[in-house]
Formats: C-alpha cells, sequence, structure tokens
C-alpha cells in the first residue's frame, strides 16, 4: 500500500476528504492517504511542502502561487474548490473601527508571512487604497491566536474564513465590519515534485478517488444529512451552513486550465501578491 500524506486546514471545505478517509475509499485503490492538519493554514503548509513532511496539500491559491515563486518543490495538479473564498475582517467587539477604511494605521493579525490572512490583507489596503509598505503585522499562527489577539489588544483587525468565524462574530468575541472576496478559486491542491516524479500514479488515484467523492457534493443543499454534518462536525448554524454551500462549488475536473492560472497569476501581480508571472510549467502539472 502506497502511503501519502496529505496536509489541509481542519474547515467544512475538506470534509470530502475526511469522508473519503472515513469509507476507507483510498484504501480500496492501496492508498494509504494519511491526513495531517494544519490550524495554521496556508503559510504552515507551504513550509511542510518544503521541509517534506507533507506529501501534498489542499491550499489556499494565492499562497501556493506566490510560494512557488519563491522556489517551492511543489506544482498545482488540480483546482479543488473553483468558488472564491468570503474572508471576514473582523475587529474586536469593542473596537473603535467602524468602518475598513478607519483601518488604515491598524495592526493586522495573520496567521504568518505567505498566509491567506497575510496576502488577502495586502489585496484589502490595495483595494482601500492604504500603503502596503507601511502595514504593520503580529504573527498569531491561527484563529485561536488571532482571538487572543484581538481580545488583548496587540492587533486590532484579523482576517479569516468568513463561516469559520461566524460562531465568534455571534457569541461577541469578534465584530465583522466588512467581507471581501478572493477573485480567484480558493483552493487548489498541490503535490511535491519529487512525489510526482517518483509517485504520479497514486497521485492520480488519489485525484480520482477525491473527484469521485464529490459527486455527492454537486447539489449539497437538496441533501439533508449533509447539512446536518456539516454543522455538527464544525459547529455551525444549520442556516449558516446553507447559505455557505449556496457560495461554495468544488471541482471535479481532473486537470489544471492553464489559461486560468494565468488569468490569476495576473490578479495576483496587480494586487502586489507576487512580483512577477512565472512559466505555468512551473505551476502546474498535467497527470491526465
Amino acid at each position: 500500500m502506497q502511503k501519502i500524506t496529505i496536509g489541509g486546514v481542519p474547515e467544512h471545505f475538506n470534509l470530502p476528504w475526511h469522508l473519503a478517509i472515513e469509507d476507507h475509499k483510498f484504501e480500496d485503490k492501496n492508498i494509504d492517504l494519511q491526513w495531517k492538519e494544519f490550524p495554521g493554514g496556508t503559510g504552515a503548509m507551504c513550509t511542510a511542502l518544503r521541509d517534506n513532511s507533507i506529501d501534498m496539500a489542499v491550499i489556499l491559491t494565492e499562497g501556493i502561487i506566490k510560494d512557488i515563486s519563491n522556489g517551492n518543490p511543489s506544482k498545482i495538479v488540480k483546482i479543488y474548490v473553483e468558488s472564491p473564498l468570503l474572508w471576514g475582517i473582523h475587529v474586536a467587539k469593542n473596537s473603535s473601527f467602524d468602518s475598513v477604511a478607519s483601518l488604515k494605521n491598524a495592526k493586522i493579525a495573520i496567521s504568518r508571512y505567505g498566509s491567506g490572512s497575510h496576502l488577502m490583507a495586502k489585496v484589502n489596503a490595495i483595494k482601500q487604497g492604504f500603503n502596503v509598505e507601511e502595514l504593520e503585522y503580529v504573527l498569531v499562527k491561527n484563529l485561536d491566536g488571532g482571538v487572543a489577539a484581538l481580545s488583548e489588544g496587540t492587533a486590532h483587525y484579523f482576517m479569516w474564513e468568513h463561516f469559520m468565524t461566524k460562531p465568534y462574530v455571534d457569541n461577541g468575541t469578534f465584530r465583522r465590519i466588512d467581507n471581501i472576496e478572493t477573485p480567484w478559486p480558493c483552493f487548489v491542491i498541490a503535490v511535491r515534485n519529487n512525489i510526482l516524479e517518483n509517485n504520479s500514479e497514486a497521485i492520480k488515484t488519489i485525484i480520482e478517488v477525491i473527484n469521485k467523492q464529490l459527486e455527492s457534493f454537486k447539489t449539497p443543499l437538496e441533501n439533508e444529512q449533509l447539512i446536518k454534518l456539516f454543522s455538527k462536525r464544525y459547529q455551525l448554524q444549520i442556516e449558516d451552513v446553507k447559505t455557505w454551500l449556496s457560495l461554495t462549488k468544488w471541482n471535479r475536473d481532473k486537470y489544471v486550465s492553464i489559461k486560468l492560472i494565468n488569468s490569476i497569476q495576473n490578479k495576483l501581480k496587480a494586487f502586489d501578491v507576487i512580483n512577477k508571472t512565472i512559466s505555468t510549467e512551473i505551476l502546474t502539472q498535467k497527470l491526465f
């Protein structure tokens, strides 16, 4: 049996992976898929890909493109979620900040440099006309760190996925002052180059299995049992799950569109996330 270690965030987007693992669907294809949780998000997974502690990752598009551009020896093999990610912009409950414009000189809590919370803070700053060079960051590692930083006043605002932070808004820990969408598909699957060179058949099998699993997520709003499962596992209100599912579209293609990747790169460059575009041969690999 071929062992492959995959990294992902502990968020609702990844429920299809957990269900497939629990139902032994990878084992049935002679793949021992080991899931490794990364509460620290994309920045932590980029590091793990670089130091060989994981073989592949379900990772934010902007983060992995930037890190591959900076030398991460990995490639994107598939778009996993083709809809945008909805980022909430949060402040502490009793904060004096009342609009995104008022955050101009505020300290930003980020999980780590190169993470989605870091890169989307830059995107938001450019949209607001802030000077990106003057942004001040506070490293908080993960969502729990963001909660602590805002509560203690060591940082002023924190950007994280809208629905995963909704319980903190509902209980009064956070106050959400706005949302911002990524202008690109939010999650891709990236694999280390040496795994692609030596174990490409295993990766192809993994993609085929997860694509098959995603067939049951094609019309999730019609599946009451699935809605309840999302609610229970991720401590979300039923109505919030339904709203999120109405905005979310998983991708079942086996390939990555070169046109799409180039379009994403151009947007990332426009938002100062990357300095230059690079060849799609460096960024992606076609397996099928």
